[in-house]
């Protein structure tokens, strides 16, 4: 018997996917517990145009997170920090310090999306990257002056 599942299901398969499984667990599971549907002609039909259409949207989701991320390698941030007499900072850059600089520049991106690829003790121009979708991210420079 073959259903199309709604969710993920261990040792099964995974959202979407048409799976074919023994008419008992069907029945007497996966179909009560709301798991899956049965796979029949006009499901299968339905099925595909809505993969279809997910499809289409994640293609332009991925086209804007790859423009955003363009656009955030273009621009180069500074961050203002306390800076001893010798130039070593108080403290260290944080993710949302540059979130706040990068919003400044117009940019809003979550703090969490972004990772410092090396630790930021004094003045001078570092890498950041930036998650802007699932795979596709941005490299950002960014440069901490003294405040």
């Amino acid at each position: 018997m073959e259903v199309i599942l709604k969710k993920d299901v261990a040792y099964l398969g995974h959202a979407d996917e048409v799976v074919k499984v023994k008419p008992g667990y069907a029945q007497n599971y996966l179909i009560p517990q709301g798991f899956a549907i049965l796979a029949t002609a006009s499901a299968l039909k339905q099925h595909q145009e809505t993969i279809r259409q997910r499809a289409h949207k994640e293609a332009k989701k991925v086209a804007d997170a790859e423009a955003l991320a363009k656009k955030i390698s273009e621009v180069l941030v500074k961050v203002p920090a306390k800076v001893s007499e010798s130039g070593k900072l108080f403290g260290s850059v944080t993710t949302a310090q540059l979130s706040e600089a990068l919003a400044a520049a117009g940019i809003e991106v979550d703090k969490k999306d972004i990772t410092i690829t090396s630790e930021v003790k004094e003045l001078g121009i570092f890498d950041a990257e930036v998650k802007c979708y699932k795979a596709v991210k941005g490299a950002l420079k960014f440069e901490v002056v003294a405040e």
